[in-house]
């Protein structure tokens, strides 16, 4: 379960992405892009500390990309390369946003989402002491997965960064994939798919398998 709060962003996720996304390897599209977020999906994380959000983002005519984002409430260790950038939140204050691909909360949260079969988390709003449920914009389902004792993740040892980005942990081997529905695109192990508003046939977003 993911726990949202109403709240305003400075700077915005989007405008976040709109400086970041140019830089990276996999992005496609003009550098002053007017950038559209398609929808979105969360992940739980077991301690509460970490916020863990995919947003399907791109121009309104270019290819979708697949980001996952993580906010902290401080910075991330020996994560310097992987800010995305900082925010304001009207109710939780400064916080660090990171790509998700090299933070080891959301590696883990991957990890269980397909190998356990878990998909996404649902996300409630709180109001007036009541927990009001959010439909998502984005519909996740895990395949092939159905492990009852998902292998610690631990750390990320590795990460790299390209059309699929690979996540290099000491149990699990992880792979985004940073621009679904483009191609054909095959992977290894258990998978995570999705579909959203403009894609109603499901793509593959992500693949895991234990090392």
């Amino acid at each position: 379960m993911a726990l949202l709060h109403r709240a305003t962003l400075r700077p915005t996720k989007i405008d976040l992405l709109a400086t970041w996304l140019p830089g990276r390897p996999w992005y496609r599209g003009s550098a002053d892009a007017d950038l559209v977020s398609r929808g979105a999906y969360r992940f739980d994380d077991p301690a509460g500390a970490v916020g863990i959000e995919t947003i399907l983002v791109g121009a309104a005519d270019g290819p979708v990309h697949h980001v996952p984002l993580t906010y902290r409430d401080a910075p991330l260790n020996g994560a310097e390369d992987w800010l995305v950038g900082t925010t304001e939140h009207s109710v939780l204050g400064t916080r660090w946003v990171y790509d998700g691909c090299a933070d080891p909360v959301y590696a883990a949260a991957l990890a269980h989402a397909i190998l356990a079969g878990a998909g996404q988390a649902e996300q409630y709003f709180e109001v007036d002491g009541r927990r009001e449920l959010r439909e998502p914009s984005v519909t996740v389902v895990a395949s092939d997965g159905g492990l009852t004792d998902v292998p610690p993740v631990g750390a990320v040892r590795s990460v790299a960064d390209d059309d699929r980005t690979v996540i290099g942990t000491d149990s699990v081997e992880l792979v985004v994939v940073r621009r679904p529905g483009v191609g054909v695109d095959g992977g290894v192990g258990a998978g995570l798919s999705g579909s959203w508003d403009g894609q109603p046939t499901s793509v593959p977003l992500a693949y895991a398998r234990v090392r």
